[in-house]
């Protein structure tokens, strides 16, 4: 599969990391890496005494992972239970294990309340003390940079962020695209997907930055067979990128963006249709408020999260560097 090799090499040199899946099988849903890991360093933020230095996202078990009931982009994990591994700086004032347990609380409640990821475990390392960043960083002359750029506040390992010194200029998420013209099927899905509460924008980052929405298969109705008993319909694929709103849980935003998408195709021509969601961006929400979506999911408070992750987390290791 020397295709999906360099397409996954181009992905990860882009910055989108790779397309975990968001939610189950049945959801058709994916998300990419580099919008769920800014939700879950922005949650760590809250978190005075520790400092994400890297972090990833990837299958916990990928030979257990499932077939998507839909077609999914093109290299795109199955879904399955997600590992999130991680590294973090520690105040030397708080006890490791302590501050290890509250940034996996964390992120697991990050991961699963504001996006709907299914996290099997939350691994964590202590790389350092935050008191030697500190030190480092005031000793060092102006424009330096400590290892891997993290005593500067950097980019660290995986395009870590700090809150020492200046820090680097993040990663551009997908931007807003020019309106389709709804003269086309793709035009019309856009507009109706456009319309779903907590569609931010149309944000495409994979297939051309132009194409939020891109179908397989007979796109109008003058193209489309008139079904008989013995020649279906020809069965249509769409795929549709957005950025979530803040407030919104990114899977049941997709979720209701596959549905208002798959009701413009059917309005278009009768026949089989499947679509695709792919999360490319998620917008910054205020974790202060800590408002909680319709579901009543959101994120929690410290203690009852806490207890909720350990309970679903395979395992979760803090070792002193």
């Amino acid at each position: 599969m020397v295709a999906d090799a360099l397409a996954q090499a181009v992905r990860q040199q882009l910055g989108l990391g790779r397309l975990l899946p968001l939610g189950t099988e049945h959801d058709g849903a994916w998300v990419t890496e580099h919008a769920a890991t800014a939700v879950l360093r922005a949650a760590a933020e809250e978190l005075p005494e520790v400092r994400v230095t890297a972090l990833h996202i990837d299958l916990l078990a990928p030979d257990q992972a499932a077939e998507p009931t839909v077609p999914a982009p093109p290299t795109a994990l199955r879904p399955g239970p997600l590992r999130v591994a991680g590294e973090f700086l520690a105040a030397a004032e708080q006890p490791l294990p302590t501050s290890a347990e509250r940034l996996r609380a964390t992120l697991y409640a990050a991961a699963t309340d504001r996006l709907g990821l299914i996290v099997g475990a939350v691994d964590l390392q202590v790389t350092g003390l935050l008191d030697e960043a500190r030190a480092a960083h005031a000793t060092q002359p102006p424009g330096g940079g400590g290892p891997a750029g993290e005593a500067s506040g950097g980019a660290g390992p995986a395009g870590a962020e700090g809150r020492l010194g200046p820090r680097a200029a993040p990663e551009r998420a997908p931007a807003a695209v020019r309106p389709v013209s709804d003269a086309t099927v793709e035009g019309r899905v856009a507009g109706a997907v456009a319309a779903v509460p907590g569609v931010a924008r149309l944000a495409p980052a994979l297939g051309g930055l132009t194409r939020p929405v891109r179908i397989e298969g007979p796109r109008a109705a003058t193209e489309a067979e008139t079904p008989t008993a013995t020649a279906p319909a020809p069965a249509r694929h769409a795929q549709v990128q957005v950025a979530v709103a803040a407030g919104h849980r990114a899977v049941e935003v997709a979720r209701a963006v596959r549905e208002r998408a798959r009701a413009a195709l059917l309005a278009e021509a009768p026949g089989t249709v499947t679509v695709a969601v792919l999360v490319t961006a998620v917008d910054a929400a205020d974790m202060a408020t800590r408002e909680r979506p319709e579901d009543g999911r959101g994120p929690q408070n410290p203690e009852a999260t806490e207890s909720a992750g350990s309970a679903t987390s395979a395992e979760s290791t803090a070792d002193r560097a």
